[in-house]
């Protein structure tokens, strides 16, 4: 048995000219990375196509799929790289009908066993976790996928699932993701430029699922409950980053890294004793922070904080996540930065219920927080978060799924246009980093985080050549 995994692409650039995106920003395929760790320790081989890092024309992938004569090739895919993979899977069958295509991700995770009623050239669904429910797929093909739990398959010609899987309990029964099926790993792989101090680097995730119900998440692949590793394995897994591949650096890519706190602190604990050489970042929410914990966090080498606030206007934030008063924000944010840490704020535009008056709300309150660097993403309504099932009612809604990657307004809120959304989303960006507070911030990156001052003058010609087309 033999199985290969595909990581496609997607549609996810905007510009004109060549995506010079993922030369500053690539992250390991970690969910295929497991799943194929967790086979390879049963005796089941495994490869790896990561087209973020060696993208190629189809019909050069295709020929090399058909090379390798895979039994089994599994494709993992959000929604707007699902067509591109669907794509891939169709010429794969057309080529060599006798290979299995089995798809999971977000996107089959989210849309369900629909898909297969309209996408012949998929065979299975793996729905939920992916570990064991693909390990008991490949070694039991035979049997069709119906009494598998968490399989979607054909049943008189329509998609069913037979059960839902149950959550793997102990996420430290799990083997360390496979990074060595990536051939460029570590060196093709970074985190963003200005977000580390040292390379090179790379993401893990150390839990899954999140207790917390915000109406634009989706959460159909691990659900709402939350499970964790132990410090423990966490402080393993960074040992063997560090032994094996040199990392320097990590980003916990955990939904909420700091949401058990006892975890948390005995993390801190094992790190600063065993002087592990590897600094992080981490996602926190805010009514999990105070000043004893962050200096726990600082103590181990953690560099930044990410903190999810999306927006600045009271309304807005009761309709769609947990209120959280925004002048305790501030004051949160502000500990972060004196305990000595980078502060990185997260925020959406374009949410149902906004405004132009209520974006401006949020820009003006975005400036005058104590934030080091932002990300403002584009509200993208995908198929398993809360307000789905609604979201025509509140805007207009062009649902094309290439579309959908928080790069494009494929939503617009009653009452505004795409236009004044793109204006308002390129005028938070500017007035943000436009500050000399900012500048002088990035200034003190030459000697704070020398790798990525040194990539940035390296792909210059580059980024010089793209602010040209992206003019013309």
């Amino acid at each position: 048995m033999k199985v290969l995994f595909i990581h496609p692409f997607g549609s996810n650039w905007l510009g004109t000219g060549t995506d010079i995106t993922t030369i500053f920003n690539l992250m390991p395929p970690l969910g295929l990375l497991s799943i194929a760790a967790f086979l390879e320790a049963r005796g089941i081989g495994t490869e790896v196509i990561d087209c973020y890092a060696t993208p190629m024309p189809a019909e050069t992938l295709v020929a090399e799929v058909i090379r390798r004569r895979p039994d089994v090739v599994g494709f993992s895919c959000t929604t707007s790289s699902f067509l591109e993979g669907y794509s891939i899977a169709e010429r794969i069958k057309e080529k060599a009908p006798g290979i299995t295509t089995v798809f999971g991700g977000a996107h089959a995770c989210s849309v369900g066993v629909g898909l297969l009623d309209s996408f012949p050239a998929i065979d299975y669904l793996v729905i939920g976790e992916g570990e064991q429910t693909f390990f008991e797929l490949v070694t039991n093909l035979d049997r069709g996928g119906s009494d598998i739990p968490g399989v979607g398959y054909r049943e008189n010609g329509k998609g069913v699932i037979s059960a839902l899987r149950e959550h793997i309990a102990n996420l430290d029964d799990l083997p360390f993701p496979a990074y060595h099926r990536l051939p460029q790993f570590p060196k093709r792989y970074t985190l963003p430029l200005f977000s580390y101090p040292k390379a090179p680097n790379t993401s893990i995730i150390s839990s899954r699922g999140c207790p917390y119900q915000c109406s634009y998440c989706d959460r159909s692949v691990f659900s709402r409950g939350f499970r964790f590793n132990s410090p423990e394995y966490i402080v393993e897994h960074l040992k063997m980053l560090n032994r094996d591949y040199g990392i320097r650096h990590v980003f916990f890519y955990d939904d909420l890294f700091t949401t058990d706190r006892a975890r948390v602190a005995r993390f801190c604990e094992l790190k600063e004793r065993e002087r592990l050489p590897v600094t992080y970042n981490c996602i926190a929410r805010l009514e999990h922070v105070d000043a004893e914990l962050l200096r726990l966090l600082k103590r181990s080498g953690c560099w930044q904080v990410n903190f999810g606030i999306e927006s600045g206007d009271p309304e807005v934030i009761k309709k769609h996540r947990k209120f959280y008063g925004l002048d305790e924000v501030q004051r949160k944010l502000q500990l972060v930065r004196d305990t000595g840490m980078r502060v990185k704020g997260l925020f959406m535009v374009g949410l149902p219920g906004e405004t132009e008056e209520s974006i401006r709300r949020t820009i003006d309150y975005a400036l005058a927080l104590p934030l080091d660097e932002i990300n403002v993403t584009k509200f993208t309504p995908f198929p398993g978060a809360p307000l789905y099932a609604t979201i025509r009612e509140q805007g207009e809604f062009d649902e094309n799924w290439p579309l959908m990657n928080c790069l494009n307004f494929v939503f617009v809120p009653h009452g505004m246009t795409r236009e004044q959304l793109e204006g308002l989303y390129n005028e938070f960006i500017s007035r943000f980093y436009r500050r000399s507070r900012i500048h002088w911030g990035y200034t003190k990156m030459l000697w704070k985080s020398p790798h990525s001052v040194a990539t940035f003058l390296r792909h210059l010609p580059e980024i010089l050549a793209f602010e040209l087309k992206q003019k013309w």
